[in-house]
């Protein structure tokens, strides 16, 4: 009986892959993984590797399997017939608490822009030689296009963006295999906790870089767009879809994060500190060769302007859904870009380093990942908006218990660095 009841299930599994309506489905969790292998987690996985090892390898298998569910669960939402933020407005019925949110959430999206924002000018740097202070004006152009990915239908935007993560894997799946990691250290921290005082900061920036804030507000828009204006068949089909779709581009997502860990660990962590993004494009040159450094730079190119897309989308979707306020996307793009030039030109100016700028921008934003976490939660267990779509008992807890693990991560940095100094 147990041998016919997997048969079947793989039949079915079968059939659906060869229903064409997946591959027109699938698409949202592509630009949504983007968000997570952006230039914030660059910061945090190079400095990880560099500076603990292989250490934190399992907060990036924890952070990639939280991320998934909240995907999934955000995504459900999208196909309830909902965006996330519409949802909160709808909820929320005090306008002071819908205003908390709005601000607290373009905060969010603002911390996201800064990190993609600034690997768009390190990268112009390691492959030009454009000073940094020149590149946080010439990124600014991204705009340009931003607008021409997003000019026609989205499906446009999600083949540009299967270039865009092409890129950055290969470029990390070169890069592991010319480093040599040590592969029995890969296998023991992925599934050995380590964690100290030093290394919260990391950990916390991991989970903030992965679980990222705007990324959970963005999917639900993204999925209830594109089932506006396409029949998938019936809800519970589409959620079928959305499984699939989520699952591939998350695992891709959470593969080329680890990727970038290991490679770090594997190159970094021997030869001394590596603190600056230009100090590891430099070492990899007389370690690997230049080409080697080239693929590093053009991949955190990509990175960038491919989740400066998402992120503008992101703030797109909240704007509208918190406030009922429209926007032309590139009026929104040019807004918070030279929102965050001041603030990037002045850290250039005072010497900050780029990198701890990186990781200390995923650290706010895991310090805000409850602001859609808690609704998302909340909302998917409400089976008067979810109706058939609602969350299994299971389901729940698994989200609750991810949640509490990260707000347990945040509790445990600021308790070390507030009141133990």
């Amino acid at each position: 009986m147990k041998t016919n009841a997997i048969v079947e299930k793989f039949r079915s599994f079968l059939r659906l892959l060869a229903d064409r309506r997946l591959w027109l489905f699938m698409g949202s969790g592509l630009i949504v993984s983007v968000a997570y292998i952006d230039p914030g987690n660059w910061g945090t996985n190079i400095a990880g590797g560099a500076s603990f090892n292989y250490d934190l390898l399992w907060v990036i298998w924890m952070a990639s399997g939280m991320a998934m569910l909240f995907q999934y669960l955000s995504g459900k939402i999208g196909i309830a017939g909902y965006s996330l933020p519409e949802l909160i407005k709808l909820r929320f019925k005090s306008k002071a608490a819908v205003m908390f949110y709005w601000i607290a959430s373009e905060i969010a999206i603002l911390a996201t822009d800064l990190a993609e924002f600034l690997g768009i000018v390190v990268a112009l740097n390691l492959l030009f030689g454009i000073p940094l202070l020149w590149g946080t004006y010439i990124a600014v152009a991204d705009v340009l296009l931003i607008l021409f990915l997003t000019r026609k239908k989205f499906r446009v935007l999600e083949q540009a963006f299967v270039v865009f993560v092409g890129i950055i894997g290969l470029a990390f799946l070169y890069e592991v295999i010319v480093t040599r990691p040590n592969i029995s250290s890969i296998l023991i921290h992925s599934v050995t906790p380590v964690l100290n005082k030093e290394s919260a900061l990391i950990a916390v920036g991991i989970i903030g870089a992965t679980v990222m804030p705007h990324a959970l507000f963005v999917h639900s828009w993204l999925i209830k767009n594109k089932i506006a204006s396409s029949n998938f068949g019936n809800k519970l089909q589409m959620l079928r879809f959305h499984m699939v779709d989520d699952i591939v581009y998350l695992i891709i997502a959470g593969l080329i994060n680890a990727a970038m860990l290991i490679m770090a660990a594997a190159a970094f962590y021997q030869v001394g500190e590596v603190a600056t993004l230009g100090q590891a494009y430099k070492t990899l040159i007389p370690l690997f060769g230049g080409f080697s450094a080239t693929i590093f730079a053009v991949a955190l190119l990509s990175s960038g302007i491919s989740s400066s897309v998402t992120g503008t989308l992101a703030g797109q979707a909240v704007m509208e859904g918190l406030t009922g306020f429209r926007i032309n996307v590139w009026i929104r793009r040019l807004v918070t870009r030279f929102i965050n030039v001041i603030p990037l030109t002045i850290a250039i100016l005072v010497g900050m380093e780029p990198l701890n700028i990186l990781v200390y921008s995923q650290v706010a934003l895991s310090l805000l990942i409850p602001l859609p976490l808690i609704p998302i939660i909340i909302f998917t267990s409400n089976k008067k908006i979810m109706g058939e779509l609602v969350n299994k008992k299971a389901t729940t807890f698994f989200a609750v218990l991810f949640g509490t693990v990260i707000l347990a991560f945040n509790v445990y940095l600021l308790y070390s660095f507030f009141w133990k100094g």
